[in-house]
């Protein structure tokens, strides 16, 4: 019990002095575990043990996209990237992160900040990373008011309007620009391939 509560101190204090460190050069990084997130933000399930997921709201376009946008490509061993240039994303896969060439699809979704890739269920050798850029999201414009959370969501056919139950929180960072602090890009990593959105709470 006591080394319990030690572990959980240790943790809470480390990564309060790491989010004051990215704050400071214009980054903001995961969240605090005492904003009512229980795990790590390490990739973990949130909420552990508990029948109550942790509820999200996804983040939207600022204009809805016409249609799905869809986009596929082979990544092979060398590792590389795919992209949606129409919705600002990123997806980079180092040298090694697949055995074997794999054939990539991401498919946008068309009012929220989300994406279902695939094939889902793949799980990769080393850690994929997905940029994002909020210029056409509604966090464009203005100073950043809370969390931005890089959520999983098991569900395929589970609706983003309202709370958002989300099984895990991907470790990521929120890019300010240098002079009027806007959020510019978020920045999360990626280990198997599912459903993501950006949220907040």
């Amino acid at each position: 019990m006591l080394r319990s509560t030690f572990v959980r101190s240790l943790v809470t204090a480390l990564g309060a002095a790491i989010l004051v460190s990215c704050a400071d050069s214009g980054l903001i990084g995961p969240a605090d575990p005492s904003d009512g997130l229980s795990g790590t933000q390490g990739g973990v399930v949130v909420n552990p043990g508990s029948s109550t997921p942790t509820e999200l709201q996804a983040l939207w376009w600022n204009d809805d996209l016409t249609a799905p946008v869809t986009v596929s490509k082979t990544i092979g061993t060398a590792g590389g990237t795919i992209a949606i240039p129409e919705t600002g994303l990123t997806v980079s896969f180092p040298a090694g992160a697949v055995q074997s060439p794999l054939a990539i699809t991401i498919t946008a979704d068309t009012r929220y900040v989300a994406y279902k890739m695939e094939p889902s269920g793949t799980r990769f050798l080393k850690d994929v990373t997905a940029t994002q850029l909020l210029n056409a999201t509604q966090l464009s414009g203005a100073a950043l008011k809370g969390q931005v959370y890089s959520a999983y969501i098991a569900d395929d056919s589970l609706s983003l309007s309202g709370k958002v139950p989300v099984l895990e929180i991907e470790p990521s960072t929120t890019t300010l620009s240098a002079g009027s602090q806007l959020p510019q890009t978020q920045v999360w990593t990626i280990r198997h391939f599912s459903r993501y959105m950006l949220a907040s709470n």
